[in-house]
């Protein structure tokens, strides 16, 4: 069993470690992970969604990055975005949970969303949100540790390799 640091990063962790956050995303969308890309895509462009789409996002105060390390290594990684409309204060969505190729199957996904839970409740957030594509590696891991489906979109997104449209399940948990 691999022993995985998580730790919370800001802004200035993403900057230090963009490459290799860029690469770890590189090699979940090219291992056929579902989390909003398709191929071809390259290492820059991993970096650049870090630098584009999270960075802006973590100075707001409104999203949280969870990052795994093992062995020096950028392992996995989770985002807890809680900026929600007024009338929704108690409820956060859970996203792009990755883990890197080279490390799963070590129970690392699991760890992510069970300290990313943590996170939520200290946050008094108590209802979790997330979505997967219907049928991925994740979604029975979700079941597992609590979340529910409440439907299925068919045809929601493009697989990784463009070529169909893949349905999405949402799920929730309270917490």
């Amino acid at each position: 069993m691999t022993d995985f640091a998580i730790t919370e990063f800001g802004r200035d962790d993403v900057a230090a470690n963009i490459e290799a956050l860029g690469e770890m995303m590189h090699a979940c969308v090219h291992a056929g992970a579902s989390i909003g890309y398709i191929l071809p895509y390259s290492p820059a462009d991993g970096a650049d969604f870090w630098a584009r789409k999270v960075m802006p996002r973590l100075d707001g105060g409104n999203l949280l990055l969870l990052v795994a390390r093992a062995h020096k290594r950028i392992a996995g990684a989770v985002q807890l975005d809680y900026d929600t409309p007024p009338n929704q204060p108690h409820r956060a969505e859970v996203r792009k949970l990755m883990v890197h190729p080279d490390f799963r199957r070590r129970g690392l996904a699991r760890l992510l969303m069970l300290r990313v839970e943590e996170k939520a409740r200290a946050l008094g957030r108590h209802l979790l949100t997330l979505d997967t594509r219907t049928g991925d590696h994740a979604e029975p891991l979700y079941a597992s540790i609590g979340y529910r489906t409440s439907g299925v979109i068919p045809g929601y997104c493009l697989d990784p390799r463009g070529r169909e449209f893949d349905s999405t399940t949402i799920m929730y948990k309270p917490i």
